[in-house]
């Protein structure tokens, strides 16, 4: 079912002065003198029939609540439900926006050495906390606490995921990792940590010592924040 929503009055893109046209005032003025609506509008490049590109970038937003860290939970689906967002419209708003979130990761890896949790949950964040479905990552480093990968291990559905140890130390074998640290997902947005999280941890850690690899924490995400087990007591 399509989400349609009339404008009151339509001029299309071409017909506005050279000044509100959203390229050309950001080549003139920069990215940061346009509205949310108008870089969206850039995106999707066109409108649809009594619809310009900046009215269906106002939809999109409303479809979000108005609110960008809404907007990057939103997938192909969600954006298909609006009237003329067909799957290229769709998909080049979703990749703008996983872009936009491994930019804010890679400031992160930038330092390569990760000196405490809110470090590492500064990189897991922006990866993660949008998600709508459990994600379980693991960051390998050496002894100096520099990052030498980080991978998604498995993804699950709402509620859990299952992280396999031994594609956890096969990675760390291969990379010569010395350091780990976990780290999940919760799409509810509660920063609890389940049994099963706890339980997972101490199972990990475990096994991690027979490998002399140090478990330096294992950080649960959500958007309201992250939780680090080991700031916590938990580990």
């Amino acid at each position: 079912m399509f989400v349609n929503v009339n404008p009151t009055s339509y001029v299309a893109i071409s017909k506005w002065s050279d000044g509100d046209k959203p390229r050309e005032k950001l080549i003139e003025k920069g990215a940061t003198a346009l509205s949310d609506a108008e870089l969206l509008a850039i995106l999707l490049h066109t409108g649809h029939q009594q619809k310009s590109a900046v009215d269906l970038a106002r939809e999109i937003l409303r479809l979000a609540k108005d609110n960008l860290s809404e907007l990057g939970r939103l997938n192909v689906s969600d954006l298909r439900k609006l009237r003329g967002m067909g799957i290229a419209k769709a998909v080049t708003i979703v990749a703008a926006l996983e872009l936009s979130r491994r930019r804010q990761a890679s400031r992160v890896l930038q330092k390569s050495v990760i000196q405490t949790s809110s470090d590492a949950a500064l990189f897991f964040k922006p990866l993660l906390a949008d998600q709508h479905y459990e994600t379980f990552y693991v960051m390998f480093l050496n002894h100096a606490n520099k990052v030498l990968q980080c991978k998604c291990i498995s993804s699950g559905g709402m509620s859990s995921t299952v992280a396999d140890p031994r594609i956890i130390f096969r990675e760390a074998l291969e990379l010569h990792a010395t350091k780990i640290i976990l780290c999940h997902n919760h799409p509810s947005g509660s920063l609890r940590p389940s049994q099963a999280d706890i339980s997972v941890t101490k199972k990990i850690k475990s096994a991690a010592a027979l490998f002399d690899i140090e478990v330096l924490d294992h950080i649960i995400v959500a958007e309201t924040g992250y939780l680090s087990l080991v700031e916590e007591g938990v580990i």
